[in-house]
């Protein structure tokens, strides 16, 4: 089994301790977000075939990375940056230190480990589309030859999504849109050339129609990178989370409206408020990272499982 921890919070960044903990325990408990019953994963070297994580800092977590490199727990890390005002993302490390950690894992475990995820592209007035074109080759000059891959999506706008980045653009005097898809498609295809040259592949997370020559599709839970981190094979069925997403099985153990960066445009958070209230209440020592049994989402259908 692969664990993903997680697409719906940030765990190396706010809940390292409690991981920690629950490895060393051999298990944990993970609530249905949309009111089904309780699920146990485990998390012993046997049941798990290993780790993907998913941050925007790596910071207060790079010495349990350590720690599951001695216990032989093969991991990957999607690392998203993006450098978008302040505004736009309140409450994200600085880019200077997101390039610095991203660098370092490469250095200390390999550049088959992390992968850059420079998504979702949003356009607004403050990330117009050639500031998208001027970021991403800035931070693509910055991490060559530290990651081989960057997987790109557009901003999926669900209906809290729209709320949230309305109040923003309020708040702080600017305006957004989505684009049409040829838009979307011209800017993908730039992208990826500014990727190749800097040796990376880009990808593209789970949005077919927007893919074209020299772009592939995104495996975010991907056994064949891990296996390439564990140098022995690794395999795990594709059963994507969403239409399009070719991710391999996974058990994810995070709890959505639980990250606190605050990002607008973020599908898992709902209210950053409440979000910094589940943190301030969060028990290291639960076996629930969150505990939300019998609590439904309020919109199923704009979450993916």
């Amino acid at each position: 089994m692969i664990v993903s921890a997680s697409y719906r919070t940030d765990i190396p960044a706010f809940y390292g301790a409690w991981f920690m903990r629950r490895l060393e325990a051999g298990f944990c408990r993970v609530s249905s977000p949309y009111g089904g019953p309780p699920a146990r994963v485990g998390l012993s070297r046997d049941e798990v075939a290993g780790f993907v994580f998913w941050t925007r800092n790596l910071g207060p977590f790079m010495a349990s990375l350590d720690e599951l490199r001695r216990r032989g727990y093969p991991f990957t890390v999607q690392f998203t940056l993006t450098g978008y005002p302040n505004a736009l993302e309140p409450g994200v490390i600085a880019p200077e230190r997101a390039l610095e950690q991203l660098r370092e894992v490469a250095a200390r475990f390999g550049k088959r480990v992390a992968v850059w995820r420079y998504d979702p592209i949003l356009v607004s007035d403050l990330t117009p589309f050639d500031s998208h074109r001027a970021r991403f080759e800035r931070l693509a000059d910055a991490l060559a030859g530290a990651v081989d891959e960057v997987v790109i999506s557009f901003a999926q706008i669900y209906r809290k999504t729209k709320r949230n980045l309305d109040a923003a653009a309020h708040a702080h005097g600017f305006s957004w849109r989505d684009p049409a898809s040829e838009e979307k498609c011209a800017l993908a295809a730039e992208l990826a050339a500014r990727a190749r040259a800097r040796g990376m592949v880009l990808s593209l997370c789970a949005q077919p129609d927007y893919l074209g020559p020299g772009i592939e599709p995104a495996r975010c839970i991907d056994p064949r990178r891990l296996a390439d981190v564990a140098g022995c094979p690794i395999e795990v069925p594709v059963k994507g989370n969403r239409p399009g997403c070719l991710c391999a099985a996974s058990r994810d153990i995070g709890a959505y409206d639980s990250c606190a960066q605050g990002c607008v445009y973020c599908y898992a958070v709902a209210s950053r408020a409440a979000a910094k209230r589940r943190l301030a209440a969060h028990d290291p020592g639960a076996e629930y990272l969150i505990e939300t049994s019998g609590r439904k989402s309020p919109n199923p259908n704009s979450l993916p499982p």
